[in-house]
């Protein structure tokens, strides 16, 4: 186990920078001039100032050093736990994150609590009840979830319960109430693909020989698909988990900025419009971090859940 973990580690050091490193290379091939983006921001032209001023604007913000240059010094500051100065709020990046991050986490936490709920609960109802009706309906549910845009999902339920019955606020990010409608819409497209892979493996449970031996032992359909059908279905699930937490950092950024939530996706958002590749960076280092540590827990879990699985290396 302990050399499983080793190779894991150094795997997950791996995909950390590369993610750094691509995405720092991609920002410099965007077009324009991340300081005249940022003077314009500020409501200054770069043409007012004078070569002088250019030059220490651009030294101070290190953008006066080569590619390759600024690269090497960012990494090394990464790498001893700095990740930098934004260059649009002149500001260390942690502190900024360490703002906006809580937001984006209360977001992404109640979305998977949600989504693990009505997917497993939709599969489960669609598993257990007999009446074919009832049972196609709620076969094809899902395919609604997944294929709805969030985006047009988020203005349906702002239309609906902020303006129309007046449960929850439309925007902000004070209160638990203004978390309900933002959670919900990040959490029904994973819901749909939650559902969806459950309920094919119920379809194959259902089919195993020792389903028909519980059966034969006298328990009833539902002491069977609680016992002995859900563990089993539900083992595709932990890998769909690791890989919805990437689908929900990236679905954050459309989420908050329709509810005008202040959380790492709109800080995202604003750093790539303008060109603060500090920000930017850290906030993909971040995001792959917490993407290589849950599919790490993901792999620990399954020769827990089946002890089939087995991360000791083979003898022969």
């Amino acid at each position: 186990m302990s050399r499983y973990l080793l190779g894991r580690i150094a795997q997950a050091a791996l995909v950390l920078w590369g993610a750094y490193s691509i995405t720092y290379f991609i920002l410099y091939l965007l077009p324009g001039d991340p300081l005249s983006i940022m003077l314009s921001a500020s409501g200054m032209e770069i043409d007012a100032l004078s070569p002088e001023q250019l030059a220490k604007a651009r030294a101070y913000y290190g953008l006066d050093q080569g590619l390759l240059e600024r690269y090497v010094n960012l990494l090394l500051g990464v790498l001893q736990g700095d990740l930098g100065q934004s260059l649009t709020l002149n500001r260390p990046v942690t502190e900024i994150l360490a703002e906006r991050l809580p937001q984006t986490l209360a977001l992404a936490g109640c979305a998977i609590v949600l989504s693990l709920l009505g997917g497993v609960g939709l599969a489960y109802l669609a598993a257990y009840v007999r009446w074919q009706p009832l049972k196609v309906f709620l076969a094809r549910l899902p395919a609604l979830g997944f294929s709805v845009p969030v985006f047009w999902m988020g203005l349906l339920l702002i239309q609906i319960f902020a303006f129309g019955l007046g449960w929850f606020p439309a925007t902000g990010s004070v209160g638990f109430d203004s978390l309900v409608l933002p959670a919900v819409t990040l959490a029904i497209p994973s819901a749909a693909v939650y559902a969806q892979v459950l309920q094919r493996g119920f379809i194959d449970v259902w089919r195993e020989p020792y389903i028909t031996t519980a059966f034969a032992k006298g328990l009833s359909r539902a002491q069977v698909q609680a016992r002995h059908g859900l563990r089993n279905a539900a083992l595709p699930l932990l890998t769909l988990i690791g890989l919805q937490v990437g689908n929900t950092v990236s679905g954050a950024v459309l989420v908050e900025t329709i509810f005008a939530r202040n959380g790492v996706g709109r800080l995202v958002q604003e750093a790539v419009l303008r060109q603060d590749i500090p920000l930017v960076l850290a906030v993909v280092a971040v995001s792959a971090a917490a993407f290589v540590l849950v599919n790490l827990l993901v792999d620990l879990l399954y020769p827990i859940l089946d002890p089939r699985i087995t991360h000791a290396p083979k003898v022969t």
